[in-house]
């Protein structure tokens, strides 16, 4: 009986797999030399993974929760600063050096976690004020909504509720803004927000999913029924339902 041998390389998910890290920790790996660069197929030798450093150094040199761009970044330090942080103050302190590009997604810089976190917060704040002058003690509904970590509609309608006072320019005095991230009622409001708008999303993705397979059904028996004259693509359901379990497995207990 003839067999077939299976393929002796490895592409870049079954390396992954191989070296137990997730498809992001390998590309940065990838991109900082701690693993071997790929043929020009984009495969490994089936030997590779004895020939990568060890898994503990690449999880230790990038941490165990993925990078973010610069948009996140600058929501999660305005978080955690109760101060409107933007995209372009995460530019000027990678300019002067406080801050490290680990690497690109899509062109895009982006940055551990744990080196955002590890930022210390005089030097945020006077980028910072450097970028804002005069208007450093005051934002708009969307820099407030961006220091509660609130959607802007939700700061919004509490700004009306509470008849929080603006200046000339529809400005909103920071004191006042962080005043409101300290009211517990307005955090398990914001919470409760939060996880419906997210609860609802992924109930919009779940619908989707379902009809694209529900459809891919409907043609396969098409084409069983020789109704149709070719099949539907097999990758198509291979893909949704792959996306279908992910959105049904994601926790929204913190969306």
């Amino acid at each position: 009986m003839r067999t077939t041998n299976p393929r002796a390389d490895l592409g870049f998910r079954q390396l992954a797999g191989a070296l137990g890290l997730t498809t992001w920790q390998l590309r940065l790996a990838l991109d900082h030399g701690l693993v071997p660069a790929s043929d020009a197929g984009g495969r490994w030798p089936a030997g590779t993974p004895e020939r990568c450093r060890d898994k503990a150094q690449i999880i230790e040199a990038f941490g165990e929760e993925p990078p973010i761009g610069a948009g996140k970044a600058a929501a999660r330090l305005a978080l955690r600063l109760a101060l409107d942080v933007d995209r372009a103050d995460i530019e000027v302190l990678v300019a002067r050096g406080d801050l490290t590009v680990i690497g690109r997604y899509r062109q895009h810089p982006i940055y551990l976690l744990r080196d955002l976190d590890a930022l210390d917060a005089a030097r945020v704040r006077d980028v910072v004020a450097t970028r804002k002058g005069p208007l450093l003690d005051s934002v708009d509904a969307k820099g407030a909504a961006l220091v509660l970590g609130w959607p802007k509609g939700l700061f919004d309608r509490v700004a009306a509720e509470y008849s929080l006072p603006a200046d000339q320019l529809g400005r909103y005095h920071l004191a006042d803004v962080r005043a409101l991230a300290a009211d517990g009622d307005l955090a398990a409001r914001a919470r409760a927000d939060q996880r419906h708008r997210a609860l609802t999303r992924a109930r919009r993705k779940e619908e989707h999913h379902e009809d694209v397979l529900r459809n891919w059904m409907l043609r396969c028996t098409a084409y069983l029924d020789r109704a149709a004259d070719d099949p539907p693509d097999p990758a198509t359901a291979t893909r949704t339902l792959r996306a279908l379990r992910t959105v049904r497995a994601t926790p929204l207990d913190h969306p």
